[in-house]
């Protein structure tokens, strides 16, 4: 999990601006990259946006949709020059699959896996689906970054909302590399990435960090603001698994998914 672009003493969120600047294929860290867990350590945004960038950038195809992203975060992304390293896997008529990998003075950080579908109509016939309501802020303008919990309404600070009610994110992303504007797909997938959030901030903060992050896409969003609520929480032994739905001012887009172990000796507490 990233604490995700935190006035360094308030707990206070605020928007980013870019992660990332580029020059000749190496990626260096903004200050808005940089996460709560550690000095000098990247947040989850930030990586999973590069990753994102960097698969849509190489491999999108007319016709299909962006439709998953899984993102492995197996070592710490730190404040140092980046580089992306991608691969087509399969050009298929209907699914197409690409990977990339994050890498860091020569070592993986974080590898990526996307995988688009072919757009087409539906079958014929009705399915199930969930009942799925999320009540954006009212009022909202510009870059804004939003924590919601049913306890604590919506507001600006993490402290407010460590409590054990449902939690939920509204907020516009920022762009992932300077110069450039982020498309759906990316927004997306940034905005998902919350989903950790949303799902292990307890009443004493934040004390489980993710090593992964599923998007999983039906659409892609309209608009400037992406929503994240939280669906289920699910804790045993130091092993979190949380789910979440991501909306767009239109309704449900999708779904993030996240895995995330135990690290109580950087708790972030974010009334402290």
């Amino acid at each position: 999990m990233s604490a995700k672009e935190l006035c360094e003493d308030s707990g206070v969120f605020r928007a980013a601006a870019h992660f990332f600047t580029e020059r000749n294929g190496v990626f260096e860290p903004t200050e808005f990259a940089l996460s709560r867990w550690g000095a000098g350590l990247l947040n989850g945004p930030a990586v999973v946006g590069l990753a994102a960038r960097s698969l849509e950038r190489e491999y999108r195809a007319d016709g299909f949709l962006p439709a998953r992203l899984t993102a492995d975060l197996f070592r710490a992304a730190r404040r140092v020059p980046t580089e992306v390293r991608t691969r087509l896997v399969r050009d298929g008529r209907r699914v197409r699959n690409s990977e990339c990998e994050i890498l860091q003075e020569g070592v993986v950080v974080a590898r990526a896996t996307m995988v688009q579908y072919r757009r087409s109509a539906p079958p014929p016939g009705r399915e199930w689906a969930a009942g799925a309501f999320f009540s954006a802020p009212s009022g909202v303008d510009g870059p804004v970054y939003l924590v919601g919990s049913d306890e604590a309404g919506w507001s600006h600070s993490g402290a407010e909302h460590q409590n054990v009610s449902r939690k939920r994110v509204y907020h516009r992303t920022g762009e992932v590399v300077a110069g450039e504007e982020a498309g759906p797909f990316v927004r997306a997938v940034v905005a998902a990435e919350a989903t950790s959030l949303v799902t292990n901030l307890g009443t004493e903060g934040i004390g489980y960090i993710n090593g992964d992050l599923t998007v999983a896409l039906s659409r892609l969003p309209v608009g400037d603001y992406i929503g994240v609520q939280a669906d289920s929480h699910w804790c045993s032994e130091g092993i979190s698994a949380g789910g979440a739905t991501l909306f767009d001012d239109r309704g449900p887009i999708g779904i993030g998914m996240v895995t995330a172990v135990a690290n109580p000796a950087a708790q972030i507490d974010f009334g402290t």
